[in-house]
């Protein structure tokens, strides 16, 4: 049977391999960090994720979408909190019934791990990294970190699936005719959290909170375990000129987020501002996707986008959808497809 390679064991990592499975392919998944679920803190972007129909589309075609929809919290519209810290309004999102769902990030990627091992055929490898590619012999070199053995890795289709840090796309740069460019924005993000209040969501959980306000806003999601993820986005210099020390931290909450000020607390808030610092965001774009027939980007690897749109894991998974009727169509005989081929012979 054929057999896909993929690095990254994220969102769309998982999902893919999944999706892989599920067509018969041996599959095998390299990942750079150790076993998210034996993790006590996770590195990177970690704002709760809004899932939307395009993911879930992509979730129920492997037979995935009612179990993932209930690790998260339903959202039937947009709640506005206004600066007075009392006066709220809903924006429905859709018709009534229609939402989307709240999931924390690294609730969700543990449960596609978990998911995607439940395959015979799906294997992961943890803590090994991307040190090089060979397009032309369709391998990537990986380094086992426990030892630091080079193993040569060789497959029928080898995914990026590997986030806006590609070292799959970084290693494809060098080839020539692949258009690349990254763009940080002025803004930088805080997360933080509320707490249960009696066991309890603190406040309503099917709803996206949201306090705009300006050139900042604050958020705030639901999770199943009746906390809320809390994010603050905020250009860098605001952090800088207004969120400096404790102090300075509570007046901002105090004058822009009263309301959420009292759910989150002041000892918290400065503790979290005392051990964090603001964290950036990136848009990448790159082409082409495929390259000499067995190598394709997916997911944020291809075109990561800044959390505002709420559609980059939806996108992501929406790719393996895609690659998976792409398959379909030419019958996992990858040069037949036109969509694959692209640069077939140009290595």
């Amino acid at each position: 049977m054929p057999k896909v390679v993929i690095a990254g064991a994220g969102l769309v990592g998982s999902l893919n391999a999944c999706f892989f499975a599920k067509r018969g392919w041996d599959v095998e998944v390299y990942e750079f960090r150790e076993d998210i679920r034996t993790m006590e803190h996770v590195q990177g972007r970690s704002i709760n994720l809004a899932l939307s129909f395009r993911g879930k589309a992509a979730l129920e075609y492997v037979g995935l979408k009612d179990y993932i929809t209930e690790q998260g919290v339903a959202m039937y519209a947009r709640m506005v909190h206004e600066p007075d810290g009392v006066t709220t309004n809903q924006q429905p999102y859709g018709h009534p019934g229609q939402h989307i769902v709240s999931i924390n990030r690294r609730h969700l990627n543990e449960v596609m791990i978990t998911q995607a091992e439940k395959f015979p055929t799906v294997k992961f490898f943890f803590e090994h990294k991307l040190r090089d590619t060979r397009i032309a012999e369709g391998q990537l070199i990986m380094e086992r970190l426990n030892d630091k053995e080079k193993i040569v890795v060789t497959g029928d289709l080898l995914c990026g699936c590997d986030g806006a840090y590609s070292a799959l796309r970084r290693s494809l740069m060098t080839y020539p005719r692949f258009n690349f460019s990254q763009e940080y924005i002025e803004h930088g993000y805080v997360e933080l959290n509320i707490l249960p209040k009696n066991n309890q969501f603190a406040i309503e959980p099917n709803v996206f909170h949201l306090w705009p306000r300006g050139s900042f806003c604050l958020i705030a999601l639901a999770n199943i375990d009746k906390t809320f993820t809390v994010t603050l986005f905020a250009p860098f210099n605001t952090f800088e000129e207004h969120l400096y020390d404790d102090t300075s931290v509570v007046q901002f909450f105090t004058k822009h987020f009263p309301d959420a000020l009292q759910l989150i607390g002041s000892t918290e808030l400065k503790a979290t501002f005392n051990r964090v610092r603001p964290s950036p965001l990136v848009s990448v774009k790159c082409a082409p996707h495929s390259f000499g027939g067995r190598f394709l980007l997916l997911g944020d690897a291809a075109h990561a986008m800044v959390p505002f749109f709420g559609q980059g894991m939806n996108c992501g998974f929406e790719d393996c959808l895609v690659l998976s009727e792409t398959l379909d169509a030419c019958n996992n005989d990858i040069s037949k497809s036109p969509r694959l081929q692209i640069y077939l012979h140009q290595f």
